[in-house]
């Protein structure tokens, strides 16, 4: 599975924490990294950037959604961003509007690349406006990439 982050990282943003689903038998089936940065309206916020298997339930069960994947009605109308992922334009539809977790609620964004799914999830939901203009999203698993990445505090958007 791709290990997908914003690159370059949008200003003031900084890496908070990788996370994972999978075992040791069917192996990594899906990833996810967390960032925080400054909200373009105000404030803090956090971004998780999920890729995964179908069926995993990965970016749903980050995001606080039910079900497994983006969920009914999905991708049903013109999409609502695009990311470009490894080069390829990909368009996303928000996925389950108004069901996200948090006090603040969240913007989860879903669509597909390579046959997985990937997530772009934002605390406040205001934070989406970042999807005003496409981010590129870089698979950190690229050896050809010159990687200098920013860290932070661990992120409390991740599992323990």
């Amino acid at each position: 599975m791709p290990v997908w982050v914003p690159w370059p990282l949008p200003h003031g943003w900084l890496v908070t924490g990788f996370s994972g689903a999978g075992d040791d038998r069917t192996g990594n089936r899906g990833t996810a990294v967390a960032l925080s940065g400054p909200n373009p309206v105000g404030g803090p916020a956090d971004l998780l950037v999920i890729a995964e298997e179908p069926g995993v339930g990965l970016g749903a069960g980050l995001a606080g959604l039910k079900g497994l994947d983006p969920g009914a009605g999905f991708a049903s109308g013109a999409p609502h961003a695009t990311v470009r992922a490894g080069g390829q334009e990909t368009c996303l539809w928000l996925a389950a509007p108004g069901e996200c977790a948090g006090p603040d609620g969240c913007a989860a964004f879903a669509g597909e690349v390579g046959g997985g799914w990937v997530w772009i999830v934002f605390w406040p939901d205001s934070a989406g406006v970042m999807l005003v203009e496409s981010l590129a999203l870089r698979d950190l698993r690229d050896a050809e990439q010159q990687w200098d990445l920013p860290f932070g505090a661990l992120s409390t958007r991740l599992p323990a």
